[in-house]
């Protein structure tokens, strides 16, 4: 198991004081130069592409759901890519830049070439109406709709593996939460388990159930920040899932239950469950 703690710099508080903005010609001149620096030294990002919203009805849950896919450059020469899904994945994209990530390491060969699916918690036709709360608490019917409706209709239309080794579940605060459910109730379905700060608490029975279970066979990821983030309820459940064996990598941060603590570490997940053994020259 790895384990570590370091600080990550968010830069400068906005809004910034009059004398310390940058002037827009000259941000503009720094772009273009790093533009063309990323062209002349081959180290621009790959050209993957993310789907429109796609709408899909599910019968178990009673109700119409989207999400977006991430696909990588050149995805349709290899037939078996391992897939990534991502609760709250609007905001692993627009928030999280996910997406612009997975091209970087796939550019620089850091990552084998992965498809991402980005699951929106929001109805389609009432975006302010956000089903998280219902759908992330250990509920068996948001899993099944996976196992049954979303999985199956991946496979179809995209070139991904049909094994459960080459499936990750990823989410956030309460997405976290749910990663870790699927862990338990779904480790049948899902190899690998990616939780950024997992807020934990409303699901009395989780942590007791990772403590009394037998060892699940699962890889996992679990992030916090500190001080204003659940630091000591995850520190509690590092320790569970350290003391009973699991492969599993964990990571602490200096920022709180927010983008800043987030975004950083997307590398860190992907190079954890995805790092190529042959990179690019």
């Amino acid at each position: 198991m790895r384990t570590h703690s370091f600080p990550i710099d968010s830069g400068q508080s906005f809004p910034r004081a009059p004398s310390e903005l940058i002037d827009i010609k000259t941000l503009e001149t720094r772009m273009n130069r790093l533009i063309v620096l990323l062209l002349l030294t081959g180290t621009a990002f790959a050209n993957g592409s993310v789907t429109d919203d796609v709408r899909i009805t599910s019968e178990g849950l009673g109700y119409d759901l989207q999400y977006r896919v991430y696909l990588p450059e050149g995805y349709e020469s290899r037939s078996d890519h391992p897939v990534l899904f991502l609760t709250d994945g609007q905001s692993y994209i627009s928030r999280g830049h996910m997406h612009m990530t997975l091209d970087k390491l796939i550019a620089d060969g850091k990552i084998e070439p992965v498809i991402a699916v980005f699951v929106d918690p929001r109805d389609p036709d009432n975006l302010r109406s956000n089903r998280r709360n219902a759908e992330f608490l250990c509920n068996p019917d948001y899993l099944k709709f996976y196992a049954d409706e979303l999985i199956p209709t991946i496979e179809r239309k995209y070139p991904v593996t049909a094994d459960r080794e080459g499936r990750t579940i990823m989410g956030l605060s309460f997405g976290g939460t749910n990663a870790a459910c699927f862990g338990v109730l779904g480790y049948d379905t899902f190899s690998g388990i990616a939780m950024q700060s997992p807020a934990n608490h409303p699901v009395k029975d989780l942590l007791p159930a990772y403590e009394e279970m037998p060892v699940l066979p699962l890889r996992i990821f679990l992030s916090t920040g500190k001080p204003d983030d659940n630091t000591q309820a995850n520190r509690r459940f590092r320790t569970i899932l350290q003391d009973k064996g699991y492969e599993m990598e964990y990571v602490e941060v200096r920022q709180g239950h927010n983008w800043d603590n987030w975004q950083p570490l997307l590398d860190d997940v992907l190079m954890y469950f995805y790092s190529s053994d042959e990179p690019e020259s």
